[in-house]
């Protein structure tokens, strides 16, 4: 391995890893705040159960699709895999798209720049890997 490959890979991973580090934290406080104010905003709305019910999963699955792309994309950088690069790019792709999808639905906050800001971190780490 070249010098350059070395810290290309190694500018990558730090970039990976601040991706996943503010997804994590993301997830946390999208749980936090599921108990603390979601959940209860939600059970004292007139929504039919149903309704209720389908948005309280739909919150929290939030959460544990940001922890699953992490995961994988993690795994993909310091397992140094021979598709890191490609499972990378397609994770930091899809934390893009959900943000853009927030971003339309929902409008902008906090939450949309912190993704956001993760899903770049992983598009530019994955697009720094050699291979």
């Amino acid at each position: 391995m070249q010098i350059e490959e070395v810290g290309r890979n190694k500018a990558a991973r730090v970039l990976v890893v601040l991706g996943a580090i503010v997804l994590f934290v993301s997830a946390a406080v999208h749980c936090a705040a599921y108990l603390k104010v979601f959940s209860p905003t939600v059970g004292r709305s007139n929504l039919q159960a149903t309704f209720q019910s389908v948005s309280r999963v739909a919150f929290l699955l939030m959460a544990w699709d940001w922890i699953v792309i992490v995961v994988v994309a993690l795994v993909a950088t310091f397992g140094e895999t021979r598709l890191r690069k490609a499972l990378v790019l397609i994770c930091g792709l899809a934390i893009l798209a959900e943000t853009a999808l927030t971003v339309a639905f929902v409008g902008f906050f906090i939450g949309n720049e912190l993704i956001g800001s993760a899903g770049l971190f992983l598009l530019v780490g994955g697009l720094l890997f050699e291979r």
